[in-house]
């Protein structure tokens, strides 16, 4: 394979893995999640599956969509197929879960919780998960939902797709000197 065939390849999911989660297909996809989440340390991926069965919670109705990228396991919440119409993400890194808010700079946010300094996107930490359940970021979440109701209660009942599996990834545990500064602090 040729250099230009390996990155063109790199970050475009196999048709047997981009699938829509309907018509029997959801256990086939429901099976590779599972399989990407278990990559990850004990504690993290019991974060993530928490995380993502109160994020369903809040989209009855849309797209789940599903990114195994070189830097994390993220998975998206949007009115259509399309990654630009993600409204929020969850993502996994070796040490713990965030909250995307990705339209989030114009987001009123009283009690400061938001970080970053980028154009769009801004997040929260889920250290602990229990974050996700304050008042404040439940708050954050209904913001960021409430310009998408109308478009949300058009979509169809909520649909998983796996939208590209990365072929090179960083480490989804942390190195073992990571996890014993982690421990000690």
């Amino acid at each position: 394979m040729s250099a230009a065939d390996k990155r063109g390849a790199r970050n475009v999911a196999p048709a047997r893995v981009r699938r829509t989660a309907a018509r029997g297909q959801a256990a086939t996809v429901e099976a590779q999640i599972r399989a990407f989440v278990a990559n990850y340390a004990p504690g993290v991926a019991r974060d993530l599956r928490a995380a993502r069965r109160r994020l369903r919670a809040l989209f009855p109705r849309g797209y789940e969509l599903v990114y195994d990228n070189y830097n994390a396991l993220a998975i998206g919440y949007a009115s259509s197929e399309r990654a630009s119409d993600a409204i929020v993400s969850i993502a996994a890194y070796p040490n713990w879960v965030t909250l995307f808010f990705l339209y989030g700079k114009p987001l009123a946010d009283p009690h400061g919780l938001l970080q970053g300094s980028g154009s769009r996107v801004r997040s929260i930490r889920l250290a602990p998960l229990a974050r996700l359940d304050e008042a404040p970021v439940r708050a954050l979440l209904a913001r960021a939902l409430a310009p998408y109701a109308a478009a949300l209660r058009a979509a169809p009942a909520l649909r998983t797709i796996i939208k590209s599996v990365s072929a090179r990834q960083r480490p989804r545990r942390p190195a073992a000197a990571a996890r014993k500064s982690i421990r000690h602090a």
